[in-house]
């Protein structure tokens, strides 16, 4: 008599093959040259620019809490 097929290990068609390279999110690559941006201005025009972007920081983050607080 013959013995029936084993069930696939990995999902309904069998084991998958993997991703050659994993992609990383957009957003994280904005937020780095934001923060580049920032410390080369940091670092240009000194401790002005510091109160000034950390003004600006807390803003934005202020500004999406309430944005998502509304939605």
């Amino acid at each position: 008599m013959h013995e029936p097929t084993p069930p696939p290990a990995f999902g309904k068609f069998g084991a998958k093959t993997p991703v050659a390279a994993v992609v990383e999110p957009a957003r994280s690559k904005r937020l780095q040259n934001a923060a580049t941006r920032g410390l080369a201005a940091l670092s240009s025009h000194g401790p002005l620019a510091l109160r000034l972007y950390v003004a600006l920081w807390i803003v934005a983050v202020a500004a999406s809490v309430f944005v998502m607080v509304k939605a």
